[in-house]
């Protein structure tokens, strides 16, 4: 068995690392941030200081699908996640009866069980923290690569740290969307990365509440004249909900304001009704994110060996459809699969058969998401802009009619439920011609949800910022 050295102790770094470590390796996982996470939900939320996760306390989801793996390989992470207050939801009832047809038998598939963002960060550090074969160093910076002598590539053989060198066997880069792993290839002598990255472009504002969770009246996330909304449910009756927007959109930047946010948000059915409790927070702003790929195999060859690159720090996407941990997770089983089937002796051949893996089992689930950020993008600001967004790209249109029949035909609302859920790509699903000729009855037809349009939106807002001058 192989010494496996983790880096990065967040949701996908210690999945990865439990995985590792129940097939047998020795795992280390190296975490820059110091602090414990402290018992108890409220002090994981109040207390636990992750400066390293820049999202910490912004709103989350998690997806069927990350439950779905959980189920299947770590069964501890949602037993403890629950015994923390977590919450079982289900992503498909979180729409009115109206719109679903009540239930049905499959729609268990929609299963979720999600909490706030550090709540479910304690419950998997909790868990990892117990899993034999795996130890966790908080406070250890890595600051490069060791490398071993010779060869046309280098060979990593473990990693420079702020208190000495680690070695290893194969090193995981978990560092989010905040790894350096580039600079420190180029460093180690290699060719850089392939790295192809965008400002996603979207500014989000969002917002905790707690009380008793009111009803859903549409989808946890909705698609507006302008605007994007959420509504998330969370642990030990708390939910978040936020507002996403264009980040070039400056008439809305009074958003970040109280007032304004709560007045935008009453301009809308699907969240009028989910800010009537007790605010735990104020309003979070999150922005200058990026869209990412990196690519450590180019042109069918490794610009490094020994290292792969594993969730948000080889790709990291619009966190808004709440796709990340879900991602990393369904990852996280792609690399334990192939060090199983690999071994780490012949370090080419893994690098190639992790990037072969991820290209088919995980790629598929990114592209669709970039896909859709991009043409998601241009709409708002074509909304803003007050002119169609009418792009040649017909499935576009598709996805349009989706979210316009998922509000009247049960069938169409399982069909996006599946998607949203990230249990099958778009592809996928309309490849069933019954669904495809469902789908293709809601084209042209109004897709926005009831609510506000841009002028109303704006003038709500200007007389909420008007009144609320000097008192924010």
């Amino acid at each position: 068995m192989a010494e496996i050295l983790v880096l990065g102790a967040g949701l996908t770094g210690l999945t990865t690392a439990m995985l590792l470590a129940r097939d047998g390796h020795d795992v280390t996982v190296l975490e820059r941030d110091p602090a414990e996470p402290p018992p108890g939900a409220e002090a994981s939320w109040t207390a636990w200081d992750r400066a390293g996760v820049a999202q910490f306390r912004q709103l989350h989801l998690m997806l069927p699908r990350w439950r779905e793996v959980m189920e299947s390989e770590l069964p501890g992470v949602l037993d403890a996640l629950r015994a923390a207050g977590g919450l079982d939801h289900n992503a498909l009832h979180h729409r009115p009866v109206a719109q679903t047809g009540g239930w049905q038998p499959g729609d268990e598939r929609f299963a979720l069980v999600t909490a706030r963002r550090p709540v479910v960060e304690a419950a998997v550090a909790t868990v990892a923290a117990r899993c034999p074969g795996l130890r966790i160093r908080r406070g250890v910076g890595v600051t490069g690569l060791l490398t071993a002598d010779g060869g046309a590539v280098p060979r990593v053989v473990g990693v420079r740290t702020d208190s000495g060198h680690v070695r290893a066997d194969l090193v995981v880069d978990a560092g989010g969307r905040r790894s350096t792993v580039t600079r420190w290839v180029v460093d180690a002598g290699g060719r850089a990365p392939v790295d192809e990255r965008a400002d996603c472009g979207f500014v989000y504002y969002g917002r905790h509440y707690r009380g008793e969770m009111p009803a859903g009246v549409d989808s946890a996330l909705t698609h507006n004249d302008s605007v994007s909304l959420l509504t998330l449910p969370a642990d030990n009756g708390t939910w978040g909900v936020g507002i996403t927007t264009s980040s070039r959109d400056r008439a809305l930047r009074e958003l970040r304001h109280v007032r304004s946010w709560e007045a935008a948000m009453r301009c809308y059915p699907a969240t009028a009704g989910w800010i009537d409790a007790e605010p735990i927070t104020g309003v979070s702003v999150m922005a200058g994110i990026e869209d990412r790929q990196r690519q450590l195999v180019v042109d069918s060859v490794p610009v490094v060996t020994g290292l792969v690159a594993v969730g948000d720090a080889w790709a990291c996407t619009n966190p808004s459809l709440g796709r990340g941990a879900s991602i990393g997770a369904l990852h996280a089983c792609v690399l334990r699969d192939v060090v199983a089937k690999e071994g780490t002796a012949d370090p080419d051949a893994l690098a190639l058969r992790f990037a072969a893996e991820t290209a088919s089992t995980v790629a598929p689930y990114v592209d669709s998401t970039l896909w859709f950020d991009r043409h998601r993008l241009a709409e708002i600001e074509a909304d803003v802009a007050g002119v169609p967004y009418q792009p040649e790209d017909p499935a576009w249109a598709m996805t349009r009619a989706l979210a316009a029949g998922g509000r009247e035909d049960p069938v169409v609302a399982r069909a996006l439920a599946t998607i949203a859920s990230m249990q099958a790509t778009p592809g996928q699903v309309l490849g069933d011609p019954a669904v495809l000729e469902r789908v293709a009855g809601y084209l042209g037809r109004p897709h926005h949800p009831p609510g506000a349009d841009r002028a109303e939106l704006l003038s709500a807002v200007r007389r909420a910022a008007d009144g609320g001058r000097g008192v924010r």
